[in-house]
């Protein structure tokens, strides 16, 4: 077995990466290797200079803050694994530093805009049936678009009005879900699903019109034409972005958002309170008489 499929074994099953994050890895790994290769370097070759000359051709060639860092957390996750595994005799990782990340802010509805695209007529055929309740169900709970398309008909509890959600590193949360998203879904497993189940549907919540699972593709579709309907631009993370701050501007503490987003630290949970803020700010501008 090679390096990197020893590699990618490791991120799949022992750390338990998201398919996502271990093609992603992979595809950085295979660049630095490549480039190991032309240097006349081997794997067992590799150490901080050769990373750092390898992430300045990167950056020279145009990469971003953004893509300099996913590949500095790749390579510190593969040097981890091959000195334990003795490929390396020490491990160079720790002395490998990301560029700092400018985090913007992220892009809300605010609570008039998602009330107008929520309440607003859709077509009754099975795929505008499923675009509502959708959308419902990416602004009740605030999951991550590839989170709802895993989702089972099981998943949802209606007596208990919650939905679990297995997030990223396979991490299951229960959150709280609304009347009006569950109305949604109800209108959807009745009337919308069972036009759509075929063989492949399995458990699977929302079908795609062959009768397989949803993909995360066709999901932001259905997003786009949704609230595009509505006179709104807005993407899948721009409603779960919305449901977090909103629950802030409701006097949500950042503890609980934290556990309804799924963020294992808080830190990912707090630049919601900065928009939230930057609200009070211009409310504040707008009403008092000594702003």
């Amino acid at each position: 077995m090679s390096p990197l499929d020893g590699f990618a074994a490791h991120l799949a099953g022992e750390l338990g990466r998201s398919p996502h994050t271990v093609r992603g890895y992979l595809a950085d790994l295979r660049s630095l290797l490549e480039d190991l290769e032309e240097q006349g370097l081997e794997v067992g070759d590799l150490d901080v200079p050769a990373v750092r000359a390898w992430l300045s051709r990167a950056r020279d060639r145009g990469a971003g803050r953004s893509t300099v860092a996913r590949r500095v957390a790749a390579v510190r996750a593969f040097t981890r694994y091959l000195h334990r595994e003795g490929v390396l005799a020490a491990d160079p990782g720790p002395r490998l530093s990301a560029p700092s990340q400018r985090r913007a802010l992220p892009a809300v509805l605010d609570e008039a805009q998602a009330e107008a695209a929520l309440s607003r007529p859709v077509d009754d055929t099975p795929v505008g049936t499923r675009r509502r309740a959708v959308v419902e169900l990416l602004y009740a709970t605030g999951v991550r678009v590839a989170e709802l398309c895993s989702l089972d008909v099981d998943d949802v509890d209606r007596a208990r009005t919650t939905v679990r959600v297995v997030g990223k590193g396979d991490k299951e949360r229960t959150v709280p879900v609304g009347a009006p998203a569950l109305d949604a879904l109800d209108d959807w497993l009745a009337a919308g699903r069972p036009a759509l189940v075929g063989p492949s549907s399995g458990p699977a919540l929302f079908l795609g019109v062959r009768g397989g699972r949803l993909d995360v593709r066709r999901a932001r579709e259905d997003v786009h034409a949704h609230l595009g309907a509505a006179g709104l631009d807005a993407a899948p993370h721009d409603l779960r972005h919305s449901a977090a701050t909103h629950l802030l501007n409701g006097g949500a503490d950042l503890r609980s958002v934290q556990e309804f987003l799924g963020h294992a630290s808080p830190r990912s949970t707090q630049i919601y309170t900065h928009v939230s803020v930057d609200r009070l700010r211009d409310v504040y501008r707008r009403s008092h008489p000594r702003a």
